[in-house]
C-alpha cells in the first residue's frame, strides 16, 4: 500500500508581527479562508484515483492544481489542528509566543485549545484505520502540524516514510509504504 501525504500550497496570508489574543483569533480565522499561491504546488506523475483532502479550501486548493478536477474526499479528520491564543489580554504579543502558547497548551490538553494533543492523535488514528481497511494506494493533502501526528501513527502501524522531516514544506510529499518495495 502506497500513501502520498502532501502538504498543503503556500497560504497568501500576511501574519501580522505583533497582536493582542483577539487579533490573533482574527488572524488564524482568515489565513483559514485565505487561498494557496498555485505556483507553490508541482503536479505530481502518478495515477492513484483516491484522494482525500480536509474540510479547508486550502487543501481542496492545492489538490485541484495537483491533480485537475477530481472527486476529492473531503473529511475533517485532515483538519489542521486548529489554533486559539493561550488567553485573553488586549496588550500585543510577538506573533511567535502565540504560536508557542497555543501548540504548548495543545501538548498538555489545555482547555483553551479546541483540541489537544490526545485527539488530534485519536483523530490521526481514525484516518490511518479507515484507509488501511481500504488497502487501496491513496493520496492525502493535509496541514504541516497535522501531518506529524498523522506520519507518527502510519510509523506505528508498519509504514515506512521515504524521508524524515521535522519541518514539512508547502507543496512538499511524503511517499509512506506498507507491506511493499518502496
Amino acid at each position: 500500500m502506497r500513501v502520498m501525504i502532501i502538504r498543503h500550497g503556500k497560504v497568501l496570508h500576511d501574519w501580522k508581527k505583533w497582536c493582542t489574543s483577539a487579533e490573533f483569533d482574527e488572524q488564524s480565522a482568515l489565513y483559514d479562508k485565505a487561498p494557496i499561491d498555485k505556483a507553490s504546488v508541482d503536479t505530481v506523475n502518478d495515477d492513484i484515483q483516491k484522494i482525500y483532502i480536509s474540510e479547508l479550501d486550502r487543501t481542496l486548493q492545492t489538490a485541484e492544481k495537483i491533480f485537475g478536477e477530481e472527486d476529492f474526499n473531503r473529511t475533517a479528520l485532515l483538519n489542521e489542528v486548529p489554533l486559539h491564543s493561550g488567553f485573553d489580554i488586549a496588550i500585543r504579543l510577538p506573533l511567535g509566543v502565540w504560536n508557542f502558547l497555543g501548540r504548548l497548551q495543545w501538548l498538555i490538553g489545555n482547555k483553551r485549545q479546541p483540541e489537544g494533543r490526545k485527539q488530534t492523535s485519536k483523530r490521526a488514528e481514525q484516518f490511518v484505520n479507515m484507509i488501511i481497511k481500504h488497502n487501496e494506494d491513496c493520496a492525502v493533502v493535509t496541514h504541516g502540524f497535522f501531518m506529524h501526528a498523522l506520519i507518527r501513527i502510519m510509523k506505528n502501524v508498519g509504514f515506512k516514510a521515504d524521508k524524515e522531516r521535522v519541518n514539512y514544506r508547502n507543496g512538499e510529499v511524503i511517499l509512506l509504504t506498507r507491506g511493499c518495495e518502496r
